[in-house]
Formats: structure tokens, sequence, C-alpha cells
């Protein structure tokens, strides 16, 4: 069903190996220590901007965000290679974390917890593939209709946003690793006409 490409596939059993340490080994608080604690509090470190995003709440959470991650990234690599690939994930993944912490440091102070998972990260690649690929058409599966994947990002927000009825779900950090994606891939449009 899946073209998986190598480093997608190491990303991947990274989270899943976390996810397990996670649950196997919960009296060590690796969740806790993994997790993106508010700026300005005792628990927040600055190497949690990297962790954060290879830790996961639940096995819904690591499940959907690894199902779109296989779906979506494994073509961004091949297209770009394994380096800069990887360069892009992290750095939409590290930006979304930077931009959620300090939005929320200046603006909800003391109002957010920790906050963890690879959706930064993931809606940087939905942004990116809707911008490198912006007439592909892809079929989604629930409703089952065909959309560009230009409009993509936008929809799979709208959904998360959605079904979203316990108000943990951290749609700035969504909303963060998306621009960060904007911010690259324009980049990097502008410095090259071609592949890019």
């Amino acid at each position: 069903m899946f073209n998986i490409t190598p480093l997608v596939r190491t990303l991947i059993i990274i989270n899943v190996v976390v996810f397990l340490l996670q649950n196997f080994a919960s009296q060590y608080y690796l969740t806790e220590y993994l997790s993106l604690w508010p700026l300005g509090t005792p628990y927040f470190g600055p190497y949690q901007f990297f962790s954060y995003m290879f830790a996961h709440g639940g096995f819904g959470h690591i499940f959907f965000n690894m199902l779109a991650f296989a779906s979506f990234a494994p073509i961004l690599e091949q297209y770009w290679g394994e380096k800069k690939f990887l360069f892009f994930y992290l750095a939409t993944g590290i930006g979304a974390g930077i931009i959620y912490g300090v939005v929320n440091y200046f603006f909800f102070p003391g109002q957010v917890g920790p906050m963890l998972g690879a959706s930064g990260a993931l809606y940087g690649i939905l942004m990116a593939f809707g911008m490198v690929f912006p007439d592909l058409e892809l079929m989604l599966l629930f409703p089952p209709i065909p959309i560009k994947a230009k409009y993509m990002v936008f929809v799979m927000g709208i959904i998360t946003y959605s079904m979203d009825r316990s108000g943990t779900v951290a749609h700035l950090a969504h909303f963060g690793g998306a621009f960060v994606a904007f911010i690259i891939i324009s980049y990097w449009k502008s410095q090259n006409r071609g592949r890019y």
C-alpha cells in the first residue's frame, strides 16, 4: 500500500520505539521529559523543541500521525533526497515548537500545559506537498472525494479542528509547522525556478 522510503521508515521506527518506551518505562517519566513544556516554567528545557516531536500521547495519536506521514512524506523524500527532506522535517517540527512556545508565552501565559507529537512537522509536510505538487489529485478517505493537493492542508486543518472535542489539540503547532513550511518552500522556489 505504501512505498516507504528509507528515511521515512527510520523516522517512523524512532517514533514507534519512543512511544513504546513511553508506555513500558512510564515510571521514569519519559513522556514528561520529552514533552515541550511552557516557556518560563521550571520544566522547560531548550532540547524540548526537538524531543517533543518524537513522543505521542496515545495509540490514536501516533497511529494517525504516522499514517499521514507514511502517506505523504515518502514522495517528498524521493523528490528532494534524504538530506533535504531531513532538514525540512526537523526545521518544520522545531519551528512549530518555537512558534507554539513563544506565542503561548506572550499571549496565553499559564493557560497551556505540555505539548507533544509529530503534528507540527506533519502539517509542514502537508503544506510542502500542496506547494510542490499543487494540482495532483488525491482521494480523501473521509469524505471519499478527490481533492487537489494545494487544498489538502486546509481541509486537514478543518477536519482536525472540528474533531477536537477535548480542546487539547495544539492547533497553534499545526499552524506553526505549516507556516514554517510555507516560508522554506517559498525561499527554495525563489532561489531555484526549477526543482526545489
